[in-house]
């Protein structure tokens, strides 16, 4: 498995070396309060990456964050059930 991992990773770092290879032209973008000029390789690769990471910050803010809340409330009703109930008189 381990072996697998490794191929993979050298696999899309060879492409992305020659994704970026093939698209060195330069390309600007204006951005309104500033102007880049980025290699088209590398601005689409950083595009990617944002979505990437903008992608998982959405998944963890809809879905994760209200599982953790929830599973907190869990926690603490059965830190409330599982107290030591008081022990009633033996009846006579």
């Amino acid at each position: 498995m381990r072996l697998l991992a490794i191929i993979l990773i050298v696999l899309f770092a060879l492409a992305g070396v020659a994704f970026g290879a093939l698209n060195a032209d330069f390309v600007s973008y204006d951005l309104i309060v500033a102007s880049v000029r980025l290699p088209k390789g590398a601005a689409l690769l950083a595009a990617l990456l944002l979505g990437w990471v903008l992608g998982g910050l959405l998944v963890w803010l809809v879905a994760l964050a209200p599982t953790r809340r929830r599973l907190a409330k869990a926690r603490r009703a059965l830190a409330v059930n599982a107290a030591p109930q008081e022990a009633e008189p033996p009846a006579a």
